[in-house]
């Protein structure tokens, strides 16, 4: 057969979509919803399809086997909003290790950004319900729902990752936030602070609940209470992180009396905030103390190097691909819906010794 000069070709090959369709004696219409959603293409088609994609050398190793066994090949990880805004690296790190292991087990990624707005949560559920996708990882957010349509009843296997949604039967991967910011506050405690300034993630926010708890837990172990610690930002999505980090040194500078240790809910506002208050003349750590929570890479080569709570990315993304693709494939799933693993402190040079005569 002939073959169509197109510069639609795939590399190697010059078969295009219209000579499968040719052979295949179908619409190429057809042929595209057979590779991108052959779930909804029926069996005999699609059979059709996949022979003459083979013969002309047209169709990729994983739409092929799409094509033969009728299921979407595809998972789909959602992201919780833009990433254009703040530099933090914890997406790059988790993508990182999603992809490898998806393609280790024969699988292609597809990546959807939750900006939730109506129009791409829409979209999401388009994707799951068409059946364009096999199974879906959700990164730090909540299910999308539209109009009473939820991923949940889209019959998609769901791992959640970064957020625990156990309760309601999503397997969840998570770190152990409360407890790592806990140890860390420790650590500040035992150099003497006892003033606390926290910088808070959006109200409500799964994170910013647990890092806040145990922030609290510690002063309380330790025979404070929860008034030794002033709050700030909590308006923002940490998407904004940078912004709020600035509106954060703007409020301690303003107080009369100056916390002598910040904890703050991500890396960016630590970053933000640390860089503002020393151009306004406060020395870190001499005047205060500073911990940040994320574990970004570009933590090290501040100035000072930041302290930071790393979460595990790699380990946390490795195992919720894992725990997908097992219930995508009906293998045995883990006994327990809920796996943390454990984010670990990494102290730098932003922390010391509490200079300042408590009052």
């Amino acid at each position: 057969m002939k073959k169509t000069e197109d510069n639609s070709s795939t590399e190697g090959s010059s078969a295009l979509m219209a000579d499968v369709a040719r052979l295949a004696g179908v619409a190429i219409s057809t042929v595209s919803r057979a590779l991108a959603n052959p779930g909804r293409v029926n069996e005999k088609t699609r059979a059709r399809i996949a022979a003459a994609a083979e013969e002309l050398g047209y169709t990729p190793n994983a739409a092929a086997r799409n094509l033969r066994v009728g299921k979407s090949n595809v998972i789909m990880i959602i992201l919780p909003g833009s990433l254009h805004y703040g530099a933090s690296q914890i997406i790059p790190q988790v993508l990182e290790a999603v992809n490898r292991t998806v393609i280790r087990n024969g699988y292609n990624l597809m990546i959807a950004n939750l900006d939730r707005d109506e129009s791409s949560e829409r979209h999401i559920l388009d994707l799951a319900f068409g059946g364009t996708v096999r199974g879906a990882l959700i990164l730090s957010s909540q299910l999308p729902v539209v109009a009473n349509r939820s991923l949940a009843e889209a019959g998609l296997p769901i791992v959640s990752l970064l957020l625990d949604m156990s309760e309601t039967s999503v397997p969840s991967i998570i770190t152990n936030d409360r407890q790592a910011v806990k140890e860390a506050a420790r650590e500040l405690l035992a150099l003497g602070h006892r003033r606390f300034f926290y910088i808070a993630g959006p109200t409500g926010n799964y994170h910013d609940v647990e890092r806040y708890a145990g922030l609290v837990e510690a002063l309380q172990d330790a025979g404070l209470s929860e008034e030794n610690v002033t709050r700030s930002g909590g308006d923002l999505s940490f998407q904004f992180g940078f912004e709020t980090g600035l509106q954060a040194a703007a409020e301690f500078a303003s107080f009369p009396i100056k916390p002598t240790a910040v904890v703050a809910t991500s890396d960016d506002m630590a970053i933000s905030f640390m860089s503002k208050v020393q151009k306004m003349g406060w020395r870190v750590p001499d005047d205060l103390s500073i911990v940040s929570f994320d574990g970004s890479p570009v933590c090290e080569y501040c100035a000072p190097p930041l302290s930071t709570i790393e979460q595990p990315m790699e380990a946390l993304g490795e195992a919720a691909t894992e725990f997908l693709i097992a219930r995508m494939e009906k293998s045995e799933d883990p006994r327990d819906p809920r796996v943390v693993i454990p984010s670990r402190f990494i102290r730098r040079d932003s922390i010391g010794l509490n200079r300042q005569a408590d009052t």
